[in-house]
C-alpha cells in the first residue's frame, strides 16, 4: 500500500482512480481523480482513498494525499462509440475500498465524498465520519457487468440507508437510465438531490421543491468527467453555504466550461473558478 497523508485535508474522494482505454490510447479517471483535481482548484486541501495495480503512484496524481491500496487489477474501462449509442465495458475491476482502509486522521475531513464506479465502496464507508458533509455520487452502486463486460444498470442496493445519511447527492440521468419514479423516490429519502441532464443543465430537489438550472451553449468536445466535477463543485459550495441553488448554479455553469476541453484538461483552473464566481454575484 503507498500512504502519502502528511497534512491536514479537508475533502475526502473514495473511490476507485481507473484506466479508461480509449482511441488515443490509456489515460487516468474516475470520479475520485476527476474531484479531486477540482477540489483543489476550488481551494480545497483533497485526499483520495483508491485501490488499484500500481507499484507506484500514476504520474498525474503526484503532489496528492492518497492511500493507494494494493490490488491485483486496476479498474479498466473502455468506451466504444456504435450505430446504436454508446457501448461501456468494464473489462478488471480492483479491490474494494473499506471502512477499515481509512487512516485515523481523516475521519474528520469536512467533506467527504463517496464515489464508487464499480461497485467498490463498502457502504458501511458512510457511517464512520459522523461530523463530515457526507456527498454521494452514487454511479458505481448502479453498475453492473454481463459475461461479455459490458455495463448495464442495476439496482441499487441498500440506497435507503446511504439516501437518508448523506448531506446531499448528485447523479446523472444516465444512471437511472432517464426512469423517473426512481428519481423521485431517491428525492423523497435524501436531504438534496441534484441530477445533471448533459446539455441540459441540472435539476435540483430539496425541502419538497425542484428547480431546473440551465447550461450555457457551447461545443462539446469531452463530457468525460463533467458530472464529477458538477458534484465536487456542489458539494464544496453547498458545505460552505448551505444554498442548493446557488451551489447547483455555480456547479452547472464549471461543469459546462469542463466539456470543451479533453480528459483532465476539462477541469477548471483555480483563476475560471475565481472568474466564474464572480460571474454569479454580477448576475451573468
Amino acid at each position: 500500500m503507498i500512504n502519502n497523508t502528511n497534512n491536514h485535508i479537508d475533502y475526502l474522494i473514495i473511490g476507485h482512480v481507473t484506466q479508461d482505454i480509449h482511441e488515443d490510447g490509456r489515460s487516468i479517471g474516475g470520479t475520485a481523480a476527476y474531484s479531486a483535481f477540482c477540489a483543489r482548484a476550488l481551494g480545497r486541501k483533497p485526499a483520495i482513498l483508491t485501490a488499484g495495480a500500481r507499484a507506484q503512484l500514476p504520474q498525474e496524481l503526484e503532489g496528492f494525499q492518497i492511500v493507494w491500496k494494493n490490488s491485483k487489477n486496476c479498474t479498466t474501462f473502455e468506451n466504444i462509440e456504435t450505430e446504436h449509442g454508446r457501448k461501456q465495458l468494464l473489462h478488471t475491476i480492483a479491490d474494494p475500498i473499506l471502512p477499515e482502509d481509512v487512516p485515523q486522521d481523516w475521519s474528520n475531513a469536512s467533506i467527504v465524498h463517496l464515489g464508487p464506479v464499480a461497485n467498490e465502496v463498502d457502504p458501511g464507508m458512510i457511517d464512520i465520519f459522523p461530523n463530515s458533509f457526507i456527498g454521494l455520487t452514487p454511479q458505481g452502486w448502479m453498475r453492473a457487468r454481463d459475461e461479455d463486460h459490458i455495463v448495464h444498470f442495476h439496482e441499487w442496493d441498500g440506497a435507503d440507508n446511504l439516501l437518508n445519511r448523506a448531506n446531499a447527492v448528485v447523479l446523472s440521468i444516465e444512471d437511472v437510465e432517464g426512469d423517473e419514479e426512481i428519481i423521485q423516490s431517491y428525492a423523497s429519502k435524501t436531504k438534496i438531490l441534484a441530477v445533471t441532464e448533459g446539455y441540459n443543465g441540472a435539476r435540483v430537489y430539496w425541502n419538497g421543491d425542484v428547480r431546473h438550472l440551465s447550461a450555457p451553449k457551447v461545443s462539446v468536445l469531452d463530457a468525460t468527467g463533467a458530472g464529477d466535477i458538477f458534484a465536487a463543485v456542489f458539494f464544496d459550495r453547498l458545505e460552505k453555504t448551505s444554498d442548493p441553488w446557488e451551489s447547483a448554479k455555480i456547479a452547472v455553469k464549471i461543469a459546462s466550461r469542463s466539456v470543451t476541453r479533453k480528459g483532465l484538461a476539462g477541469v477548471p483552473t483555480a483563476q475560471e473558478i475565481r472568474s466564474f464566481q464572480i460571474e454569479i454575484i454580477e448576475g451573468k
